[in-house]
Formats: C-alpha cells, sequence, structure tokens
C-alpha cells in the first residue's frame, strides 16, 4: 500500500483509464475490464454498484495491483482482496452482495425486463474496503446488462384462465418453444424466459402460484397443458419442439407432465434443483421446521418415500431430460432425490434418456450466469402470508461457477433436442 501523501502526489499527475467491454449486453455475457495509465506496481480497487428495483444497494470489488505496464487487466490478474479472489473476469457481477446497512434477507431479482440492469464500475486508488460513497473514484463507466436483446417481442398471456408472458425471438422463425416454470415463490418471473427468447427460444413464463389476494393459485395438471398448448399452438413455434424449464416445484410439475400427461408431450425437460414427488400442490413445503430464525425444508423431505406411489413414475418418461443439482441444497433434498431418480430410470431401462450434473457447493437459487448468490432470504409462505428467512444453501464462488456451467449446459441441451440442425440455431446478439 503507497502512503497517503505520495498516492495522492501520485494520483495528482496521471490520468487513470477504465475501459469496459461491452458496455451494453445480455446478462449472461461476459465483460472486459482494464484499468491503463496508472504507476507500475500500483494498488487499486475496482468496485460495482447497482442501485436495485428495490431501491436497495449491491456492491462488490476486488483490490488489484497494476503491472509493470501501469495495467490492471482483470481477466488476467488476480484479485488479492474484496469480495471475491483470484482471477475472476465476472467478479464484480456475481460476487454483488447488499451494502452495508441494507435491509436484512435480500435477494436481487430483475422484476422489469423491459429495462436494463445499470452497473457503475469504478476504479479508485490504494485497496478500499468500505465507505467507497465518501471518496472520489478515479473513473467510472456505467455498463447496462439486459435480459431482453434487441426486437424480443413480450406479449402478455390472458387466456381465460392462464395467466404467463410469451416473449418471441427477433425474425421470421419459426423457433422451438419452452414452457417455464419457477417455484414455490409464485408470481409471474419473467427474467429467465427474456434471456431464453434473447437465445432464440420462444418462451412463456408462467404463473400458477399467484401472489395476487383475489387470484388462486391453480396447480392442476390441466392447467400446466393448456398453457403448454398456448406455447406449442403459436404460428411461430415448431409445434413438436417445446420443451418444459422447471426450477425447485416447477421440476416437479415438469417430471409430472412428462410422465402423466394425455394431452402434451414435451420434447425435452430441463429440471433444476428439484425433487419427484407427485403431490400437485403446496401444502407439503409449509411444513418446514425453524432453525436458528430461519426455515429449512430439505430435512423434512428425507428420507425419500420407497412407496412408488409417492413419486413420479420415471419409467413412463419419454424424452431426454437434464437435471441440474446443487449439493448443498437446503431447500430441497435435491441430491437424494436425483440419485433415486436415477436409480428408477435405471431400473426401468430409460437412464439413457437422463443427463444429471451435480455442482458441489452450490445452493437451491440456480440462476442464469452472474445471478449473485444469497445463502438465505426472506420468502413469502403465500397460503398463511408469513414471512420468513428461508435458506437456499450454496457458497458465492462455487455457487457462481454452478450457475455459469449449468447455463451452458441448459442452452446446449435444448439447441440439440428442439433444433432440427445445428446450423440453424441463431447466434445471441445485442
Amino acid at each position: 500500500m503507497f502512503p497517503n501523501k505520495l498516492l495522492s502526489s501520485t494520483m495528482a499527475t496521471i490520468s487513470p483509464l477504465l475501459s469496459v467491454k461491452p458496455t451494453r449486453g445480455l446478462v449472461d455475457e461476459k465483460i472486459q475490464i482494464i484499468v491503463r495509465n496508472v504507476p507500475p506496481r500500483f494498488p487499486v480497487t475496482l468496485h460495482s454498484l447497482f442501485h436495485s428495483e428495490d431501491k436497495d444497494y449491491w456492491e462488490a470489488f476486488g483490490h488489484y495491483t497494476s503491472d509493470n505496464r501501469g495495467t490492471v487487466t482483470v481477466s488476467e490478474h488476480a484479485s488479492v482482496g474484496g469480495t471475491y479472489e483470484g482471477t475472476e473476469p465476472m467478479g464484480l457481477l456475481w460476487s454483488m452482495h447488499p451494502a452495508p446497512g441494507s435491509r436484512t434477507g435480500l435477494r436481487l431479482r430483475k422484476m422489469n425486463v423491459l429495462t436494463p440492469m445499470v452497473v457503475h464500475i469504478s476504479v479508485y486508488s490504494g485497496h478500499v474496503t468500505e465507505g467507497f460513497s465518501k471518496q472520489s473514484p478515479l473513473a467510472t463507466v456505467d455498463i447496462e446488462r439486459w435480459y431482453l436483446a434487441p426486437g424480443v417481442r413480450r406479449i402478455d398471456i390472458r387466456d381465460e384462465e392462464v395467466k404467463g408472458t410469451l416473449f418471441i425471438p427477433p425474425g421470421p422463425g419459426p423457433f422451438p418453444g419452452v414452457l417455464d416454470l419457477w417455484g414455490g415463490g409464485g408470481g409471474l418471473v419473467e427474467y429467465r424466459s427474456a434471456l431464453l427468447a434473447s437465445h432464440g427460444f420462444v418462451s412463456m413464463a408462467l404463473e400458477y402460484i399467484s401472489t395476487e389476494k383475489n387470484r388462486a393459485s391453480n396447480l392442476h395438471i390441466k392447467y400446466f397443458e393448456k398453457a403448454f398448448r398456448i406455447v406449442q399452438e403459436h404460428p411461430l413455434v415448431m409445434k413438436d419442439s417445446v420443451a418444459l424449464f422447471g426450477l425447485s416445484l416447477g421440476t416437479s410439475i415438469t417430471l409430472h407432465m412428462a410422465a402423466y400427461s394425455k394431452a402434451v408431450s414435451p420434447r425435452c425437460c430441463v429440471c433444476v434443483s428439484g425433487m419427484t414427488d407427485t403431490e400437485l400442490n403446496t401444502n407439503y413445503i409449509f411444513k418446514g421446521g425453524r432453525i436458528l430464525g430461519g426455515v429449512i425444508w430439505k430435512d423434512i423431505m428425507l428420507p425419500i418415500p420407497t412407496d412408488p406411489g409417492l413419486k413420479v413414475d420415471m419409467g413412463r418418461i419419454k424424452c431426454p431430460v437434464i437435471l441440474i443439482v446443487g449439493e448443498d441444497d437446503q431447500n430441497l433434498a435435491a441430491v437424494e432425490s436425483a440419485e433415486d431418480l436415477t436409480q428408477m430410470m435405471r431400473a426401468a431401462g430409460n437412464e439413457h434418456l437422463l443427463t444429471t450434473f451435480r455442482y458441489p457447493g452450490a445452493g437451491h437459487l440456480i440462476e442464469p450466469p452472474y445471478t449473485p448468490h444469497v445463502r438465505a432470504s426472506k420468502f413469502m409462505v403465500h397460503q398463511t402470508g408469513e414471512k420468513v428467512t428461508m435458506l437456499w444453501g450454496g457458497y458465492p464462488k462455487p455457487h457462481a461457477s454452478a450457475q455459469e456451467d449449468s447455463w451452458e449446459k441448459i442452452l446446449r441441451f435444448l439447441q440439440q433436442h428442439l433444433y432440427p440442425s445445428q446450423d440453424s440455431v441463431p447466434k445471441a446478439k445485442l
């Protein structure tokens, strides 16, 4: 660390340059950050700041020392301290956490996909750990991170009982389709569907657990069949190339649909952090025991039932399935369920349809890349109206790695099974 007087006099004679490229990109697109024109072997701090739609501040920072040319290249140089360490090109995004003094139990989610996440990237002299708002940065660059690529259309779906949002990629089509099912948190969550459409899939985000007081939740299989057909029958969709994509409770619904529905036949299924229970209701997930002021649901789901009647009959699955599992999932018994699911398919002779990826140190909320990890957050139990602290599990670095790796594998899986040829797969651009 330079002495303060020497630091001040040195910085008065130079003009640091901060480059962040691209300044406008999709949320799963990597950025290149370079600091130039500082003294050789000079300590600097790179800092990111985001003001969320909930009016909370999220930040991350890394400590660097410039090379002999007076340059810091984040993709090549290691952070020696901060919210992440090592050579982490995207550390300023995935290691974000609520700024000091913030409310407890926060989770960062983008609810309005029609606007970008605007992240301020700044460079400070010295290795700074706090009080960023009280110091003047040497340089700042604002970048936009989008879930929605240019030309993607967003269409509200209000077809009698079905509530959702359809996202359609730009171009003449036809495109493969995806029915996107989130978990027990309920509401209409659009950002994953928007990103899927940005990668060439017509995707429908479906609400099935309502957060509105005067609107009932709908967990009947016919509701999901109708939503599937809305996607399938759209004129820009390849009717035989529609997938189901579930997370958490959405995975249970996905597997149930693939095994038992006589009305729809998904071409493939993506299952993230879920189980094979057969109860298409949410009563079972509201029996969690309290632990240290929070709620953990995993233990109440163990041991995995041995009665076949209490689980989806995986022998009935006729389409490829990709299973994403965080080994530190504290919300559901996803690891044990994955092992049980594999045994069922092996016994039924259809294990060749299953591809499983397990991620040590990853938790329950495996989302698109560079989404900040939260080990626990506030959660609304919709049946009771009670707000609890839910333990999701996972640790920042391994969870971030799981999100990046699994997203690449999921996109490749969907492209492989939904597009008639790899030559027809569009390239996502902003």
